[in-house]
Order: C-alpha cells, then sequence, then structure tokens
C-alpha cells in the first residue's frame, strides 16, 4: 500500500513541477505601444474583432511615429 502512496505521491510532484515551469515563462513581456493601445481600447470598451481591429491600427500608428 505504502508503494502505491508514495508512486502518486512522486508523479504529482512531477506534475506540479511541469505546471509551474511552463506558467513562469510563457507571457513575453508587453510593449509601451501595446500597453497603450489596451488603455485606449479599454477606454473605448472594445471587445472581440473589434478590439483586435482597433488594436493593431493602433500599434501601427505608433510605430509609424516612432519611425
Amino acid at each position: 500500500m505504502w508503494r502505491i502512496v508514495l508512486a502518486a505521491s512522486a508523479a504529482l510532484a512531477l506534475c506540479s513541477a511541469a505546471a509551474i515551469a511552463q506558467q513562469k515563462g510563457s507571457a513575453p513581456p508587453r510593449s509601451v505601444a501595446s500597453i497603450e493601445c489596451s488603455k485606449q481600447a479599454d477606454a473605448k470598451s472594445l471587445h472581440g474583432k473589434a478590439r483586435k481591429k482597433f488594436r493593431s491600427k493602433c500599434m501601427r500608428d505608433l510605430r509609424k511615429k516612432a519611425a
């Protein structure tokens, strides 16, 4: 019986470690332009496709201004 408990504990520890490792670096850092465009989209209460389209145009415009 103790072998089953030991095996289950080891499996749980391995799975937990793998899950934590995947979560730590999964999201890349967001640029200042991305954050600014998101704030503007939030202010306009945009969601879904309209938000995606707005943010895409906003990011393009900000890149053009920076160049």
